[in-house]
């Protein structure tokens, strides 16, 4: 049975390398004449989601499928710019499995969704007991330090464990399969062990050797 605020169909945003998590906020530039009108229709309803998916090759070797799991975000804030682009920020509601597509009748895509088996999205924050603060931002200055990228340590210092690694999840530049990775770790610990992998492995320039476990 579904909720109000999890509806049976949603609207389908198939976006490679864009990454959504429960309870994190992803900004977006939306300005596809489809995806306006997708914006519009979701804004009518009162649960304002938007699924967010990576696509998946097709039969044909094209972008044409999706893969099974995608995150739903609610539209949180949006605003118009003078090039009649809408900048829009989705919040992480919670993950959902595609069950069909639905043919026809919009512009944009959509699908039945099963939101069952992630009941923890809609939860409280998660934790992650297991978490070594110190050695992580040690590795991530590293790898910060080999990508030219500059970042405000004080605030990642001061981060929740979830937010802290969420936001790296989402903003870190990794293939479409590693983000979709991040996306179906089943806990936070799980999902901070996948990135530290990933960031071992592009450390180490994809040869896969001495990373750290």
């Amino acid at each position: 049975m579904s909720r109000p605020d999890l509806p049976e169909t949603i609207p389908i945003f198939p976006l490679p390398g864009a990454l959504l998590l429960p309870r994190s906020n992803l900004p977006l530039h939306i300005f596809e004449p489809r995806y306006l009108q997708m914006l519009d229709d979701a804004l009518k309803t009162d649960h304002r989601l938007i699924g967010m998916i990576q696509p998946n090759a097709g039969p044909n070797g094209d972008d044409s499928g999706l893969m099974s799991i995608g995150c739903a975000g609610r539209i949180t804030q949006f605003a118009e710019t003078e090039d009649g682009r809408y900048m829009v920020t989705l919040t992480g509601r919670s993950r959902f499995r595609v069950q069909r597509e639905i043919e026809g009748f919009t512009p944009y895509r959509r699908c039945d969704v099963s939101w069952e088996g992630f009941e923890r999205d809609r939860g409280p924050e998660d934790k992650d007991p297991g978490f070594d603060r110190s050695r992580f931002l040690a590795l991530l200055s590293r790898y910060f330090d080999t990508k030219g990228l500059n970042t405000d340590w004080e605030t990642l210092k001061d981060a929740d464990d979830e937010l802290l690694v969420n936001s790296l999840s989402m903003l870190l530049e990794f293939a479409p399969e590693d983000k979709q990775a991040l996306l179906e770790a089943p806990s936070l610990s799980t999902r901070r062990e996948t990135l530290v992998t990933l960031i071992e492995f592009d450390l180490h320039g994809g040869d896969g050797e001495d990373l750290i476990q």
